[in-house]
């Protein structure tokens, strides 16, 4: 599974926002390969005019063949408002809470497979994704910018903003009156939507023979309080 935001997480789902899907072409291939159908992803909104149909339907590849006989329908539902990765400069709506891909692990079709769909806490393209407008949340490392500066870009106390990589956070510090990050990034308060809360690393358990037995939650990791 593509993880970036790690299992501790608090927050109220009235603040959660189940109105938009992700945008054309951003899910994810596989459960787990990384990409912009990563759960902790932070969105922009892209398409929020409420005066489209509530689903529309159309031609998808995702479908598989559809124009042979008999075959019932060639229509794909999709939810018409869809949200982005927030980019530099951005203040995000949020982040996602459930990924969103096409197939499992081994290429199969998550269309056909509504339970493993659920297990790998999944959407498909079209369909709505929550996003979370508020709380603390884990991210991993490959949700922010710089993930070995934990001491540098992310002390605790530091804000964090849209950093140079689309839907990724990094760490700014408060200086005079303007907000500087510690790679040289300027970004303007109004930008700065979470404070760094704790900061931590983990590997693997240790076997019998003293090998390390490396994880997917392997890593440096940084605790965040976001009110976007």
């Amino acid at each position: 599974m593509s993880l970036r935001l790690l299992p501790f997480r608090q927050y109220d789902e009235n603040d959660v926002i189940n109105l938009f899907r992700l945008g054309d072409g951003l899910a994810n291939a596989q459960i787990d390969t990384v990409g912009n159908g990563d759960n902790g992803v932070f969105v922009k909104i892209a398409t929020g005019d409420f005066n489209l149909e509530t689903v529309t339907y159309g031609a998808d590849s995702y479908l598989g063949k559809t124009d042979y006989p008999f075959v019932a329908g060639d229509q794909y539902p999709s939810n018409p408002l869809s949200v982005i990765p927030a980019t530099k400069n951005d203040r995000p709506l949020g982040l996602t809470l459930q990924q969103t891909a096409k197939a499992d692990e081994n290429g199969e079709k998550l269309l056909y497979n509504v339970t493993k769909k659920e297990e790998a806490q999944a959407v498909l393209p079209g369909q709505t994704v929550p996003v979370a407008t508020k709380g603390i949340f884990t991210l991993s490392t490959n949700a922010f910018d710089n993930p070995n500066g934990l001491e540098g870009f992310y002390a605790v106390g530091t804000g964090i903003a849209i950093g140079a990589t689309d839907g990724k956070v990094s760490g700014s510090a408060l200086t005079g009156s303007s907000l500087t990050s510690y790679s040289s990034k300027n970004f303007s308060e109004h930008t700065v939507f979470g404070t760094v809360i704790g900061t931590g690393s983990r590997q693997g358990a240790s076997n019998s023979t003293a090998s390390t037995i490396a994880d997917q939650f392997s890593g440096n990791y940084i605790v965040v309080k976001i009110d976007c």
